[in-house]
């Protein structure tokens, strides 16, 4: 069977995908994009509680995690988050901050999908699903179930290895394998973390229970203040997903219950005129959690019958809890691929293959992943973008 031809095949119709292949139609080149799904943007339409977080106001290169910091400097300043703004409000997109600079459809997330899918259309470009794609051959012939297609060049847009129930797969490290480019060891990101039984012991019991917290690592500068979810399994929570990014085995994940308060300051000063009150009703906090945290303390009666070594015991444990986690609960829940296509071997300012001309990766298929909140999703649209200006 010969096999057709065109200017650019992207391989991928998620956000990074679409995005390239519309930058890229927009500039005249016939352009076809690929898809195993059944539906484009499947992860922009679940994303968010089916809202999409589609971008963070405080991008920042220090908010993404590679490799090489830097790499991704160059697509974030060429195409920002005011720059999708303003497309999402030349759509009529309507829009909201919900923290942290998070920003949230009004309505549904599948008003980014359409527009994404409206403006491939309008610019000429072709968009096919229900296509198993096989090999990537040397000369750029992608091997397809419906026969192979040549292009003059290829943007690899297929992602990582997160949410495997949507179809993720790591064909986009095959692929740069079978080229010569390295790949970072992928492993799952904003991920909830797992303890061993014992330890789950006292983190079961409070199941449920969700509070603002500053969570980090010990030794480490990094730390998040964002909310935090004991469960069944271990943590979970904004906070958690944030820290897992970071977190290493064997290392241990440290817990302020009550971030910016001073609990045994509060303590010392209610103990003049509140003594009579039973310790666990002064921490302000959860009554399971301030149960658990005054026996963690080894501690229990009235506060006036605690001394000075007792409430700095106290403060301890509400202060600093540390964990050593067993594990992540694994890509079956997280959230974005930590790793991926090495960017020693990409040209930061078009995603190219240094060694493969015509050749190109975005999105997450790259060793670059965001902060949660909206990063991930303006790093396929930055990284899109910028490899849609030279296909």
């Amino acid at each position: 069977m010969s096999a057709e031809h065109w200017d650019v095949v992207v391989l991928g119709a998620g956000a990074a995908g679409l995005f390239c292949a519309i930058e890229a139609a927009r500039r005249g080149r016939r352009v076809l994009v690929l898809d195993h799904a059944r539906a484009p943007g499947e992860k922009i339409r679940i994303s968010g509680g089916g809202r999409c977080n589609f971008t963070n106001l405080h991008i920042a290169p220090e908010r993404f995690l590679s490799q090489n910091p830097r790499f991704a400097l160059s697509a974030l300043r060429r195409y920002t988050q005011h720059d999708f703004i303003a497309r999402i409000d030349g759509e009529g997109i309507t829009w909201h901050e919900k923290t942290l600079g998070q920003l949230f459809c009004d309505g549904s997330a599948r008003q980014i999908v359409d527009m994404l899918v409206r403006d491939l259309a309008r610019a000429g470009g072709t968009l096919r699903l229900g296509v198993e794609l096989g090999a990537l051959l040397p000369g750029f012939t992608v091997e397809t179930a419906q026969g192979p297609v040549r292009a003059d060049r290829v943007v690899v847009a297929t992602g990582g290895r997160s949410i495997p129930k949507m179809g993720a797969t790591g064909h986009a490290y095959r692929i740069a394998q079978d080229f010569g480019l390295g790949v970072v060891a992928p492993r799952p990101g904003l991920v909830p973390l797992t303890f061993t039984d014992a330890q789950l012991e006292g983190i079961r019991p409070l199941a449920g229970i969700a509070l603002p917290a500053r969570v980090g690592l010990q030794g480490a500068k990094i730390s998040f203040d964002e909310g935090l979810l004991f469960t069944h399994r271990g943590l979970s929570g904004p906070s958690i997903l944030q820290i897992s990014s970071y977190w290493r085995e064997g290392q241990a994940v440290t817990l302020d219950l009550a971030p910016g308060r001073d609990i045994a300051a509060e303590s010392q000063a209610a103990r003049a005129g509140q003594g009579g009150r039973d310790l666990v009703n002064t921490l302000d906090l959860p009554e399971r959690l301030a149960r658990a945290l005054v026996a963690r303390a080894g501690l229990g009666g009235r506060l006036a019958d605690q001394g000075k070594a007792a409430l700095a015991a106290l403060a301890g444990a509400v202060h600093d809890w540390q964990l050593v986690p067993a594990g992540t609960e694994g890509w079956r829940t997280a959230e974005v691929t930590l790793g991926g296509v090495d960017t020693r071997d990409l040209d930061a300012r078009s995603l190219e293959a240094r060694q493969v001309p015509g050749l190109h990766f975005v999105g997450e298929a790259v060793d670059v992943t965001g902060w949660l909140g909206g990063y991930n999703f303006q790093w396929a649209w930055s990284s899109g973008w910028a490899a849609g200006q030279v296909v």
